[in-house]
């Protein structure tokens, strides 16, 4: 997820607790790229084609008024104010897929989605490695319809200060109850068609960036449809209670990631603490939001890595290979 606006001191100082909780989720999960981008302004697009995108029936997001939009900055497509929830599909040559399925959910503060960088490139790429992958455009809190307001609402709230306690997944689910209902119908949509597909529906995971990582560890924890493994990349590292037989987990986090390197690693402590599977990769360089843009850091290599441990646990492999490497994994 990607935005030239940093996070700042929440301006909602005196409103309801609620309220500024909802906010300080969206400004903790807001970041900026590179220093070299910082300039790359946010262009209004039409909206693209979107081929085999399947709505998930899960209603138009309330209050929302102002009709969803694209716009390009650094080089890719970002959606905001979306209100209907879709799943688009990218699957792999039936020749070569592993059964193995995987929803992936964009970062964006909650509030705008970064669909190639952290969506279809990411798809993409895990198709070519045989596994059938699901872009989850799940709904978002309400922005000022013209882009101009857009920018003035993004820098009102990032101005000020820069650091955040890190969000708290446990806490926050009731907060984010319409984006668990999206990720709930994309997982019950992937199973109900899980022969079409060519997917055993014992293994379908989710992985998520910044806000789609706060996403995927808050369906973990309270979603009705619990994923077969997770991929928290960039996303907040707070303590949670692990609920039994979690999911094994990957991790991907840069040192220099302003918002959620310097909070501790509470997260991983709880998964250990509770013997569940879990990898992670803290990268010395890589800053927030580096998804699958090319840089001149290690941090690039997350998504081989990611591979890598699918890998490893045979979720890369046919499904009666996948049994035995699972086994030996564990």
């Amino acid at each position: 997820m990607m935005m030239t606006f940093l996070r700042s001191e929440s301006p909602c100082r005196q409103a309801r607790p609620a309220g500024c909780q909802a906010l300080a989720i969206g400004a903790a999960l807001f970041v900026a790229l590179p220093a070299q981008a910082q300039n790359d302004a946010m262009t209004p697009i039409p909206i693209p084609t979107q081929p085999g995108a399947i709505a998930l029936g899960t209603g138009p997001l309330p209050g929302t008024k102002a009709p969803e939009t694209w716009y390009s900055q650094y080089g890719s497509r970002f959606a905001r104010n979306v209100a209907i929830a879709t799943l688009t599909p990218f699957l792999p040559d039936p020749a070569k897929a592993t059964g193995t399925a995987v929803v992936v959910a964009p970062g964006g503060g909650f509030q705008t989605l970064s669909m190639e960088n952290e969506g279809s490139d990411v798809a993409r790429a895990l198709a070519a490695q045989g596994v059938a992958a699901f872009v989850l455009k799940y709904r978002l809190r309400p922005t000022p319809g013209d882009m101009p307001g857009f920018e003035r609402s993004m820098r009102e709230m990032f101005s000020g200060t820069a650091r955040r306690p890190q969000p708290d997944p446990q806490n926050e689910a009731a907060n984010l109850a319409p984006q668990i209902a999206d990720a709930d119908a994309a997982f019950t949509l992937v199973r109900t068609n899980a022969a079409k597909w060519h997917v055993d529906p014992t293994r379908v995971g989710m992985v998520g960036f910044s806000a789609g990582a706060m996403l995927t560890m808050t369906t973990t924890l309270a979603g009705r449809d619990k994923p077969a493994f997770i991929g928290i990349i960039y996303g907040p590292l707070a303590a949670v209670k692990v609920p039994e037989n979690a999911p094994p987990m990957f991790v991907a986090l840069a040192s220099d990631d302003p918002f959620f390197a310097h909070g501790g690693f509470g997260l991983i402590n709880s998964w250990l603490t509770a013997k569940r599977p879990v990898e992670f990769h803290f990268y010395e360089q890589g800053g927030h939001g580096f998804g699958m843009y090319k840089k001149d850091t290690t941090s690039t290599g997350w998504f081989d890595a990611f591979t890598s441990w699918m890998k490893m646990h045979g979720w890369l492999n046919p499904p009666r290979q996948s049994a035995r490497a699972n086994k030996q994994a564990r």
